[in-house]
């Protein structure tokens, strides 16, 4: 994350919130997730409920998770920032919380950085505030390796066609669109971004394939599509190939087994950036845990993406996991080895 790992750094150092100490009671957790319409987030909701489960029956101080969902669009942030603050007023002993809008949160943040009630930030950061952790699929790596492989698809020389559909309002989207377009440029490939749409949900998804038919109607006026998530993306390839445009090499991000079947049937969508949804659901509730415990983490921790393609996709066991070994990329990259490893975020 470009200055992510730098923001969060330097707001421990002045003093994130202290959690609170475990007596007889539970500890209460709120839990406030964003969708439960997009399948990814319900992965990553269902790998941090198991955490949670395995914690309880640890024999370990145990916790109550207080959920709440937000929902999706502006009302879906509008929702959430009234759950939070609702959070902070109830007295929580921690927060964990999947942010609709980067931004929106920033006054619930420095509530609870008031009240010293610890706040666990995944899969999208908070602008404002103090976080006490942050976790997330290392979405630039996402980005970085479409774009490494759409520009192996191509010569060099040619000027590529590439429409973009993205969601500007949170920083996983962000992040993976920079990496896209660094990976064009580091590969030396002649690109040319023709048009840009948003979505990240089906209803917006289907808009913008018609958007897209509209705006290039002749077989060969495009290229490429790069889609942000399968949430908007599936819905894109469904329109574009009742369309029969299946000339368009889609790249797509999250691992929607919808989306693996399009690659094993090669319709359109060649590559998909898959995200280990359980396993980030998983380690928001353990380093909230740890925090709870008063034990050292990582100010933001980087849970890595694999590459779906027709070669590697017999490697991926799915959102819930595990992480497989290392492997070699069978197309050109400058980092040939893909590594499983999570590591701990920093500024860019």
């Amino acid at each position: 994350m470009r200055g992510v790992g730098l923001l969060l750094v330097s707001a421990l150092l002045l003093g994130a919130a202290e959690p609170a100490i475990a007596g007889d009671a539970p500890w209460r957790v709120a839990v406030l997730y964003w969708s439960d319409t997009i399948p990814g987030q319900v992965a990553m909701r269902a790998g941090l409920e198991r955490a949670a489960a395995a914690i309880n029956g640890s024999g370990s101080p145990r916790i109550d998770l207080l959920a709440s969902v937000a929902g999706d669009g502006e009302a879906g942030i509008e929702r959430q920032i009234g759950q939070m603050y609702e959070a902070v007023a109830q007295g929580v002993d921690a927060i964990i919380v999947q942010p609709t809008d980067n931004a929106a949160l920033a006054g619930p943040l420095r509530e609870a950085n008031a009240r010293r009630i610890p706040v666990i930030a995944y899969d999208q950061y908070i602008s404002g505030g103090t976080l006490a952790a942050f976790v997330t699929s290392d979405n630039y790596q996402a980005g970085r390796l479409d774009g490494e492989y759409v520009a192996s698809r191509f010569p060099d020389d040619q000027d590529i066609r590439v429409v973009m559909v993205d969601y500007p309002h949170v920083s996983s989207t962000v992040e993976r669109v920079d990496g896209f377009i660094d990976a064009l440029h580091a590969s030396g490939q002649r690109f040319t971004v023709a048009a840009t749409y948003q979505a990240v949900e089906p209803v917006a998804g289907q808009a913008a394939g018609r958007d897209i038919l509209r705006d290039f109607p002749l077989p060969g006026s495009l290229d490429v599509v790069f889609t942000v998530n399968d949430g908007g993306g599936l819905a894109v390839v469904e329109v574009l190939a009742a369309a029969g445009r299946s000339e368009i090499l889609v790249a797509t991000i999250d691992g929607d087994p919808a989306s693996l079947q399009n690659i094993a049937q090669g319709r359109l969508t060649r590559i998909d950036a898959a995200q280990f949804c359980g396993p980030l659901g998983g380690a928001a509730m353990d380093i909230a845990y740890d925090i709870l415990q008063h034990k050292p983490v990582a100010p933001m921790t980087l849970i890595p993406v694999f590459p779906i393609t027709a070669e590697t996709q017999a490697l991926y066991p799915g959102w819930g996991g595990p992480i497989p070994g290392d492997f070699t990329k069978p197309w050109p990259s400058p980092q040939p080895i893909w590594s499983g490893k999570a590591h701990a975020g920093s500024s860019r």
